[in-house]
């Protein structure tokens, strides 16, 4: 009778050192691939998003395509949206990444539309009648003041897109995604584990992060201490 293996990655476990160990330049790769495709995607949405949610809120007959439109995309699941997509990009990550703006249109452009429509009427007539223009009365007045409700949104898109991210894998863009796919198609415990840990880790972080910003850019929402 043979003793069992004295390595965790012989024995397959879910918790293995060894792994981190061996592994620690793929992981990095994957960590970097699944940070660049979330940002670039994150990024380019919130770059259409933010003329469309302005285009919305000033043509009132532009707001029901609008949103129509970003609605019916988000509503299409990820790997018929990746299939449709196919023919356009082939096997590449700018399918992925196209594919990901798609989805964080929905989110963002709500929260940025939601934002501007709050800004009181008479805070526009005011910054009006010191002699505003439409430029700056949207760049000076009414995107700070929508500032909390469109950080809501990204953070919810930052956060989505980190998970939508490992669907890549199905073209190999996957990021982490990657490694939970190959693991999973090999029961490879420790790989899958410490895959899915790290797109956690990476979520939460992101969050986090955003959240701060928010507070520093928005300080006036703070709660006032006495």
């Amino acid at each position: 009778m043979t003793a069992p293996p004295d390595d965790c990655l012989a024995r397959n476990e879910w918790l293995c050192g060894a792994y981190l160990t061996s592994r620690a330049e793929i992981l990095r790769d994957a960590v970097l691939q699944h940070l660049q495709l979330t940002f670039l995607s994150v990024l380019i949405g919130l770059l259409l998003a933010l003329p469309l949610a302005v285009a919305a809120r000033r043509w009132r007959g532009a707001a029901a395509p609008v949103l129509g439109l970003t609605t019916v995309l988000y509503t299409i699941p990820s790997l018929a949206m990746f299939s449709l997509l196919l023919p356009v990009y082939g096997l590449s990550a700018a399918l992925v990444v196209c594919g990901l703006v798609l989805y964080s249109l929905t989110l963002l452009v709500r929260n940025i539309l939601a934002g501007l429509r709050a800004v009181p009427e008479e805070t526009r007539r005011a910054a009006r009648g010191m002699g505003y223009g439409p430029i700056r009365l949207l760049l000076a007045v009414e995107l700070p003041l929508a500032l909390p409700a469109a950080m809501a949104g990204l953070r919810i898109a930052t956060v989505s897109a980190v998970s939508l991210v490992t669907i890549g894998a199905i073209v190999g863009y996957g990021g982490l995604g990657n490694l939970i796919y190959s693991g999973m198609n090999t029961y490879f415990k420790a790989q899958v584990l410490t895959a899915s840990v790290l797109c956690v880790v990476i979520a939460v972080v992101a969050d986090l992060l955003l959240l701060l910003a928010q507070r520093l850019l928005t300080p006036w929402t703070r709660e006032r201490t006495p």
